[in-house]
């Protein structure tokens, strides 16, 4: 259901992307809206965020990843999204993940969202644009099946990435650091969970709390952008629980001093945006790449 490698290929909403910025003004917009970031000890807020209201039991189900197509009509997960998001902030000058020339390298990691299934390249290509057009050099990283335009605003499209169909966040932690730390970023989205909650949603907190854990103690430089999940109607139940969870876990980290930030995937984010009921189309992923945006533009060089 989630994000299987078994819907590889099932959302026949994808594109090229190569008109990411004809999108821009609209989705960008709309992603900033309730947008923002909790505490982190660089300083880019010291607001604690709470995110969508927790309640109802999980209606995960144990369906094949190719079964989700018709999900987008279930039962509305905005009305989940009761709660609110840290507001952002201008990180503090002592730390800068970036470096003063060349390009800052991101990491995205997760699965099939970050992949892009869907929308060829998934949220980087809005993101790419968005960084692009404010004079930011940014490139990608990460070790699987380059995807994405060729080209984004008339600049060549860095197309890697680390997300794999299917992972849960066990199998995503078992990539730190090798092969995903390979070429060491210098920022870090990390969006995962998703298939957790058709699998086993109990104890998906946990171990996200190890993968953030790992990715601080063999990123120490980086930092470490922490979203909750998009909705996922068909697990709503689980999703709102876990997603609760999510800004306590960043801000316990970031009061120890990690370079850890959260950010809202989850709030505002309508269902009519998800192409198959899993996945974004092309106005989710752009609007996820506002918020990613949002967090790390002020890091940005």
């Amino acid at each position: 259901m989630a994000c299987s490698s078994a819907s590889d290929g099932s959302d026949g909403s994808g594109g090229t992307g190569g008109g990411a910025s004809s999108s821009s003004s609209a989705q960008t917009t709309s992603a900033g809206e309730g947008s923002g970031v909790s505490s982190t000890t660089s300083g880019a807020s010291s607001t604690t965020a709470t995110s969508g209201s927790g309640g109802g039991a999980s209606s995960s189900s144990s369906s094949s990843a190719g079964g989700a197509g018709g999900a987008s009509s279930s039962s509305s997960s905005s009305s989940a999204a009761e709660g609110t998001s840290g507001s952002g902030g201008s990180p503090d000058a002592g730390f800068q993940p970036c470096p003063a020339t060349g390009a800052c390298k991101i990491l995205p990691l997760g699965d099939s969202i970050t992949f892009g299934l869907g929308f060829d390249g998934g949220y980087r290509v809005e993101l790419f644009h968005l960084a692009t057009q404010d004079g930011h050099e940014v490139t990608f990283t990460g070790t699987q099946q380059a995807n994405g335009p060729a080209m984004v605003d008339g600049k060549p499209f860095p197309r890697n990435h680390e997300g794999i169909s299917g992972e849960t966040i066990q199998q995503i932690a078992n990539r730190i650091p090798t092969p995903g730390l390979r070429d060491m970023p210098h920022i870090v989205l990390l969006h995962a969970g998703t298939n957790d909650m058709y699998r086993e949603p109990n104890g998906a907190d946990t171990r996200l709390g190890a993968l953030i854990d790992e990715l601080i103690a063999e990123a120490p430089d980086a930092l470490i952008v922490v979203s909750n999940i998009i909705p996922f109607p068909m697990g709503a139940g689980a999703v709102n629980t876990y997603n609760a969870k999510i800004p306590a876990l960043v801000e316990a980290r970031a009061s120890k001093g990690a370079h850890v930030l959260f950010v809202d995937q989850f709030k505002d984010f309508p269902t009519s945006e998800l192409g198959d009921g899993v996945h974004p189309n092309k106005a989710g992923y752009a609007r996820m790449a506002g918020r990613w945006y949002d967090a790390i533009s002020d890091y940005l060089r």
